[in-house]
């Protein structure tokens, strides 16, 4: 259970209910940081549109690139609501999800392109030590803009940022994984036995 329980689509104004079957349709339930933002509406639209213009305007990087980037981040931080629903989106993307469990040691698989771990070598570098000192070099931005081209590190320094963000925010209130890394989605205003 989150620190702050979502808002439920009775107590719910008419954008956000809206909101909520959209991403109901989209991604088979509405995803629980989205339910506990609810609670400050102007920020839940704020929150919305922008993850739907970064995802339509993040386009230069290869979808596995950017997802492998995003996932670690997520790993990292420890966020498990955004492993699950990074999970899911991989699965979605057709990309092979059963490299995930190689992330913790991604320098030395052979799972992963040398384009990926210079990714992921990016995501551990911007994300930094608990502090939140970043260890990103010009060299590494140097090498990365030949592999992918200015807008491309760009995006994926953007990406790599915006989930810093997400994750942190997710585990600050206590957003847990939702299952939909297993297609099993649990309701973000039912208790803890009932699953949808």
């Amino acid at each position: 259970m989150p620190r702050i329980p979502a808002v439920t689509p009775a107590d719910a104004g008419p954008l956000v209910k809206m909101a909520y079957k959209y991403a109901a349709k989209q991604y088979g339930e509405v995803p629980e940081p989205f339910a506990v933002s609810a609670h400050h509406p102007k920020l839940f639209v704020a929150s919305a549109m922008h993850e739907l213009a970064a995802q339509k305007a993040s386009t230069t990087l290869p979808a596995n690139v950017r997802e492998l980037a995003v996932y670690r981040v997520a790993w990292t931080i420890g966020c498990s609501w955004c492993v699950d629903f990074g999970t899911m989106l991989q699965r979605l993307d057709g990309l092979d999800v059963d490299r995930l469990k190689e992330i913790g040691n991604y320098a030395e698989s052979s799972l992963y392109t040398d384009d990926e771990k210079a990714a992921i070598a990016y995501a551990d570098a911007m994300t930094g030590d608990v502090h939140g000192e970043s260890g990103v070099t010009d060299e590494q931005v140097a090498d990365l803009a030949r592999r992918f081209g200015n807008n491309g590190v760009v995006e994926l320094t953007y990406q790599i940022g915006l989930e810093n963000m997400r994750a942190r925010v997710n585990s600050a209130l206590g957003i847990t994984d939702q299952g939909f890394s297993t297609d099993a989605c649990r309701v973000p205003w039912a208790d803890d036995t009932v699953t949808g």
